[in-house]
């Protein structure tokens, strides 16, 4: 009996225990156990925001979001009971079964169904993307026989122009990691800008990302959705290009590589800004083929430069205009100046050519700027000296960025006393000068820095940073904020130098012996300046070929800057015809009326 009663005391103590511990397990630390299941069974997942649009100044739409539907299959309700191959197993055959029902190939590997199930088993495993609509028809008519499988969208970027404007437009990719990365179990990818305005303005454009809370069971399958914060989409931007424009320009370099700019002289905005060869940013997304990306690489015309911005050239004759005006404003020369041009200048023991060896005869400054005449400028580059020369193209903005808000842009180089002593321990010679005052030597620049020099000139001495946004709008609801234009000096020419200048260029595009008449447009009134920049060895005899012009010469509405890398006689000759195009689409004059 005795040993019935310490069998029955131990019996009840250790049953004392036990309701002891369940008590202090249910009550005294319920809530953090609590607390630890929720944190177990509670994942964060980052949903990514759609993607701001581009537009053009008249509100055609540069840069789109187009939805991306796939089909998803939803792994919880296909898991079953043991080792995790016999989920892989029922996971493929539901792919095979689909892949059969629709006619495409089921791109998922066993391999890729392990990851997934390992690293991000409660969210839906995506197996196709980009269906077409035969796809989705075919889906649909299976209708409710398909179990865990459903359509999903996604957006992915589209530009409907194509390659117009590609280069300044740049492209997207995939976003490998964010910055908050770390708070949440699971993101989806965001799209982030790699090149062009794509990327300059790649904050703005992203919106901001929104979230779920998804619970899952024990075994770390989808059980139910908490909650959900919508994702903001990202702001618009509308730049100030001109959609026809822009066309316009790229259709003047067909076939050849070079760029073409076109500002309003008004206000600095940038009506086209072309480069070639051009690029499609369509190509990028959402993944650029590994053979075109090694294509675009080892091309000779290399197309990923976008030459408006960051091609640096020797401007030539081109740079004639800023001499002049340097001169004029220096006191050296006048409008009765006049020099003789035998064909060549001697300096010292050098000998200085007109281009190709021309006799021009007595000439002034405005007979030499329709003529292009080298002799002239030899010797109007020496009277008023380098420092003059630097001193004129900085105020015109030579030798820095314009300021443009876009990704790639050179500064180029303004050579002067200094630089040649630092960059090749020489002393600054006056055949330097003469090289410099025909736009030639170290002085480099790119296609939109002349042609703020060209709507300088055109507006009566008015600097205005070039610009590309309009303005932007945050949200739908929100108002349209516009970006004012930026001028950033008035250069003071004395009365009269300017216009001498002026009528000179007049001439080049209108005067029977102009180097530009090439340009010409029947009933408008234009002025420019050719010129041929020599590059390389001397002996190679490589050129570029440049163009510069405003009109109507009376009322200035379009200033345009346009280069062609490589040209086999002379500006005026080859860039002229391309220049006389765009000039006629954008006065809508029919070039068979030429």
């Amino acid at each position: 009996m005795r040993r019935l009663l310490w069998l029955w005391s131990g019996m009840f103590a250790g049953l004392l225990l036990l309701l002891l511990a369940l008590w202090r397990m249910q009550l005294g630390l319920g809530s953090q156990y609590e607390v630890s299941l929720e944190r177990q069974s509670v994942r964060r997942v980052r949903i990514p925001g759609v993607r701001g649009r581009i537009f053009d100044r008249d509100g055609v739409c540069l840069a789109d979001n187009r939805p991306g539907y796939g089909i998803a299959v939803y792994l919880e309700e296909l898991r079953q009971a043991g080792r995790q191959a016999r989920t892989v197993h029922a996971v493929r055959r539901l792919l095979d079964q689909v892949a059969g029902l629709t006619g495409m190939a089921s791109p998922v590997s066993d391999r890729q169904i392990e990851e997934h199930l390992f690293y991000r088993r409660a969210l839906p495993l995506v197996a196709w993307r980009n269906l077409g609509q035969r796809e989705m028809a075919r889906l649909a008519e299976a209708g409710a026989g398909l179990r865990a499988v459903d359509l999903v969208v996604d957006f992915e970027r589209v530009y409907p122009q194509g390659a117009a404007a590609g280069h300044l437009l740049g492209y997207v990719g995939k976003l490998e990691h964010v910055d908050d990365e770390e708070s949440y179990h699971y993101y989806l990818p965001d799209l982030a800008g790699r090149a062009g305005l794509e990327r300059r303005f790649d904050e703005f454009l992203s919106g901001r990302a929104g979230g779920q809370l998804v619970r899952v069971d024990v075994a770390g399958f989808r059980h139910d959705e908490i909650s959900a914060r919508p994702a903001v989409p990202g702001g618009d931007l509308t730049l100030t290009l001109a959609l026809d424009i822009q066309r316009a320009a790229e259709r003047a370099l067909e076939g050849v590589a070079g760029a073409a700019v076109v500002l309003d002289p008004a206000n600095g905005d940038v009506l086209a800004l072309a480069s070639s060869p051009g690029i499609d940013p369509n190509w990028f997304c959402p993944v650029l083929p590994r053979t075109v990306w090694s294509r675009l690489l080892t091309d000779a015309d290399k197309p990923l430069l976008n030459r408006a911005l960051g091609g640096t050239y020797p401007p030539g004759s081109i740079f004639k205009p800023v001499v002049g005006l340097a001169a004029l404003e220096q006191n050296v020369i006048n409008a009765t100046f006049t020099l003789d041009c035998p064909g060549s200048f001697k300096l010292g023991n050098q000998t200085f050519a007109c281009y190709q060896g021309h006799v021009h005869g007595v000439v002034n400054l405005r007979r030499s700027l329709e003529v292009s005449c080298n002799v002239f400028f030899y010797q109007a580059g020496l009277m008023c000296g380098i420092e003059a020369l630097q001193a004129t193209s900085r105020m015109l903005g030579l030798g820095r960025r314009t300021g443009i808000a876009a990704e790639g842009e050179a500064a180029g180089l303004l050579p002067g006393r200094a630089w040649k002593q630092q960059a090749r321990g020489e002393g600054w010679r006056e055949g330097d000068t003469c090289n410099i005052a025909i736009g030639q030597g170290a002085l480099l620049v790119t296609p939109l820095q002349m042609a703020v020099v060209t709507a300088a000139i055109a507006n009566g001495g008015f600097v205005y940073r070039p610009r590309l946004v309009l303005g932007r709008r945050r949200t739908l609801s929100a108002g349209f904020q516009e970006e004012p234009p930026v001028m950033v000096r008035k250069i003071n020419w004395r009365p009269g130098n300017l216009d001498l200048v002026r009528a000179g260029m007049l001439d080049v595009v209108q005067g029977s012996a102009g180097t530009g008449r090439r340009g010409q447009v029947p009933g408008v009134s234009v002025a420019g300046k050719t010129g041929t920049a020599e590059y390389g060895r001397k002996q190679d005899g490589r050129k570029h070929g440049w163009m510069i012009a405003f009109a109507p010469f009376e009322h200035p509405r379009y200033a345009v800057a346009m280069v062609v890398d490589e040209i086999a006689t002379a500006g005026g000759a080859e860039v002229g015809p391309r220049m006389r195009q765009l000039l006629c689409s954008l006065f809508q004059v029919p070039e068979e009326s030429i």
